[in-house]
């Protein structure tokens, strides 16, 4: 999982993304869910955080890694809890899928 503050484009996409957050979950589209998840939501790169334009996009969204964010032991500490939690509570959240490439 990348840290915060990562840069990257997505498959297909012509835009770079700066990593906001990690595993944000979105309201449930029905009433037998309890969210959708995704593993990243970025903002456009370098224009920054648009609320009405936040995007969610998964690992395997991700083509090029441009720049790493930055990791202290605070990062490695929340990746073992982020890691531990989601073998416990993964299988909670529907996955959500990305629609389309950024262009």
């Amino acid at each position: 999982m990348l840290p915060i503050g990562s840069i990257v484009y997505l498959k297909e996409g012509t835009s770079k993304l700066m990593i906001l957050n990690r595993a944000p979950i979105l309201p449930a589209e029905n009433q037998e869910q309890i969210g959708i998840m995704y593993d990243y939501s970025g903002c456009i790169y370098p224009q920054g955080l648009d609320p009405n334009n936040v995007l969610y996009f998964n690992e395997e969204n991700i083509d090029k890694v441009v720049s790493e964010g930055y990791k202290d032991e605070e990062e490695e500490r929340f990746q073992e809890i982020y890691d531990s939690w989601m073998k416990e509570n993964g299988n909670t959240f529907e996955k959500g899928t990305v629609a389309g490439p950024l262009k």
